[in-house]
């Protein structure tokens, strides 16, 4: 379980204020990427929102969304995201780190230090350090990858009812069978990611002499 111990180094070495950021939707073939960033204070925290954070993805979806709003109440939170345009133009790995540094900087105060989860680390306006499996370690990372599963399934189930048939609501995006076979019946949208594999197949020009 993640626990306050690499906030606790940080601070001891000077850095008062630390942020854990994490993402959430790299793999999807459809949808942002987004990121969060999350700043915990001990003295604010509640015994519930110690003892149950977790990395989402342990967690599930009606957890994750009672932890999120525990978050909204006691913690600062910053959001980032980067759009399916940029996606395509920078890449997966290059629109993550966009949306990492746009979540630092929606955060309300200045963290001195960020705790980024893996193995790589963003632009950032402060210093930063990866934590590999960083969300079950830290609970600032786990925080904040709470905060960036829930904002993209929310965003995700609102671009389902502009583009319905895909199964977003349920699916946020990833390749599941759902999403498969409604993109052989509907075809791409403007929310899929052409520059990923399956979709770029997709859009390829048929060979008629096959």
């Amino acid at each position: 379980m993640p626990d306050f111990s690499l906030e606790d180094e940080a601070r001891g070495l000077g850095h008062a204020v630390v942020c854990g950021i994490d993402e959430a939707g790299r793999g999807p073939w459809a949808g942002p990427v987004v990121a969060s960033a999350v700043i915990l204070d001990k003295g604010r925290l509640s015994a519930v929102l110690v003892a149950e954070l977790d990395d989402s993805k342990k967690l599930r979806p009606g957890k994750r969304e009672a932890l999120f709003e525990r978050l909204l109440a006691e913690a600062r939170i910053g959001v980032g995201r980067a759009d399916v345009a940029e996606i395509d133009d920078l890449n997966i790995l290059g629109a993550t780190m966009l949306a990492m540094a746009r979540a630092v900087e929606a955060l309300p105060l200045r963290p001195d230090l960020a705790l980024v989860d893996g193995n790589r680390e963003p632009d950032l306006s402060c210093p930063a350090r990866c934590v590999v499996r960083g969300d079950s370690l830290s609970l600032s990372i786990a925080a904040a990858s709470i905060a960036a599963k829930v904002t993209r399934d929310r965003i995700m189930a609102g671009l389902a009812g502009d583009f319905p048939g895909y199964g977003w609501e349920r699916n946020a995006g990833y390749g599941t069978r759902e999403h498969q076979a409604a993109l052989e019946r509907l075809g791409v949208t403007p929310q899929h990611r052409r520059r990923f594999a399956p979709i770029r197949r997709l859009l390829e020009p048929q060979d008629m002499g096959a």
